[in-house]
């Protein structure tokens, strides 16, 4: 009982480490801004490099949609309604991007919109 235990343990943190891998090519300079991100009310991370992204976003009259894609490991892309208490009003954004903190299970954690040009 105890092996199958450990062996389905071993499992579900293997199938949860490879949906939080990192993105290609982090920018290790970014990680400390990443991980500086919080959820709004609730001050609780966001998580780190390996749930943001920086990704394609539209806005419109209700708000923002991100373009969730192939490298959360998702079957096809799709367009995902930003939550309006999970946008983090930041202007330090490194990235020049919009970033998305998102986990399939939780599902939207933090946006940050890009940085005004």
């Amino acid at each position: 009982m105890i092996g199958k235990t450990i062996v389905v343990a071993v499992g579900l943190a293997l199938s949860h480490a490879a949906v939080a891998a990192p993105p290609e090519n982090p920018n290790p300079a970014l990680a400390p801004w990443f991980e500086s991100l919080k959820q709004p009310g609730a001050g609780a991370s966001c998580c780190s490099i390996a749930d943001c992204r920086t990704v394609e976003f539209r806005q419109d009259r209700d708000g923002y949609e991100v373009l969730i894609d192939g490298r959360w490991k998702m079957s096809k892309p799709f367009w995902l309604r930003v939550p309006p208490n999970r946008i983090i009003d930041r202007t330090d954004n490194p990235t020049n991007r919009a970033v998305v903190c998102f986990t399939p299970e939780a599902g939207i954690l933090c946006f940050v919109r890009p940085a005004e040009s």
